[in-house]
């Protein structure tokens, strides 16, 4: 019996040809690679940025949304904004502040128009580099005749910057116990 065996190697052409298709496939995976690595500190800033402006809505949701003032006699028996001797307004009252250990905010709509915040919910800094603004306005809410009317209904709007990049949240509010007290 006779064997043929017919060996068959690689030349060396057909080898550099190899050499060169996985070089530059190579390459474009790396440069891929590089570009995902050089970006991979964004998801870490807007994740930062998205917990800074839901701690910041928790707080200001958190407050009571009263027809008067908390610190007015009436706040906790009043009707309607006629019946109170300091009806709340959009803005923080007289003396009132975020933070304040002797005349805090008392109220949702007293964290309106309040910028440059760079303290967290517990008083302690956010990183440095963010700041955020809340914003607080009548909005009505829901279509038709079903729809809760701008004065019981608030729109907060939490932004926070960081660098060039601004994360908005929104949230509503809701007047369902002005009666009820901090």
């Amino acid at each position: 019996m006779s064997f043929e065996r017919t060996h068959r190697g690689l030349s060396l052409i057909e080898l550099i040809v190899f050499i060169v298709i996985v070089s530059v496939a190579l390459a474009g995976v790396l440069s891929v690679l590089n570009l995902t690595t050089s970006r991979s500190a964004d998801p870490m800033i807007r994740k930062q940025m998205l917990a800074i402006a839901e701690g910041l809505m928790d707080e200001v949701a958190a407050h009571p949304f009263t027809w008067c003032d908390p610190d007015d006699p009436a706040a906790a028996t009043a009707t309607s904004a006629a019946g109170c001797a300091t009806p709340e307004a959009l803005g923080a009252e007289g003396g009132e502040s975020r933070g304040s250990a002797v005349t805090p905010f008392d109220n949702v709509n007293d964290y309106n128009g309040l910028a440059g915040i760079t303290t967290g919910i517990t008083g302690t800094a956010i990183p440095p580099g963010y700041t955020a603004a809340i914003s607080v306005a009548q909005n009505a809410l829901g279509p038709g005749a079903a729809a809760v009317p701008a004065a019981a209904s608030l729109l907060i709007t939490v932004t926070v910057s960081f660098g060039g990049e601004n994360l908005i949240v929104e949230g509503y509010r809701t007047r369902y116990a002005p009666n009820v007290l901090p």
